[in-house]
């Protein structure tokens, strides 16, 4: 891949990366600085990216995977990975209903929560997304079942129209 190509890949795909590791995460600031340093990361490995038949779910593990580890480093430093949570919600390309489905992603266990973002905001199919999380199909459906589920109740709750209770 030459620069060029990487460029044209690195435009065509930061938004959408990043949209979806914030799902995953709950932390936009956080997304932003995972995916450009995935980004960083697939560049020094673009002869391999080359050949990868999903570049776009390389850099997305990756920024996803940057995240967790960066994550266990501030549960293990103490300090509170939730600081300054309305700073970060803040946004010109946020509407209130993305802020609210994140706020309620991150109620979600982590792996239900990964596949949902997986399957239905980067439209990767049940194969694909077991693939990526490395858990059988079976599994994938499970979680996307259980995790909508519970979004839909989260959901209803937060949303403008719903319960409020």
């Amino acid at each position: 891949m030459d620069e060029q190509e990487f460029d044209a890949f690195y435009t065509g795909s930061y938004r959408r990366v990043t949209g979806q590791v914030y799902a995953m995460i709950g932390d936009l600031d956080e997304a932003q600085e995972c995916v450009q340093e995935a980004f960083a990361r697939a560049w020094q490995h673009r002869r391999t990216l080359r050949r990868t038949e999903h570049p776009e779910a390389w850099v997305r593990t990756t920024a996803y995977r940057l995240a967790v580890s960066r994550w266990r480093k501030v549960v293990r430093s103490r300090r509170d990975p939730d600081r300054a949570v309305s700073a970060r919600l803040e946004s010109p390309d946020l509407s209130p209903d993305h802020v609210a489905l994140v706020q309620a992603l991150r109620q979600l266990p982590e792996a239900q929560r990964r596949a949902i973002v997986l399957h239905h905001l980067a439209d990767l199919p049940v194969a694909d997304v077991a693939a990526e999380v490395g858990a059988p199909e079976g599994t994938v459906k499970a979680r996307l079942s259980r995790g909508r589920t519970a979004l839909a109740a989260l959901l209803t709750d937060t949303l403008p129209g719903g319960s409020h209770a």
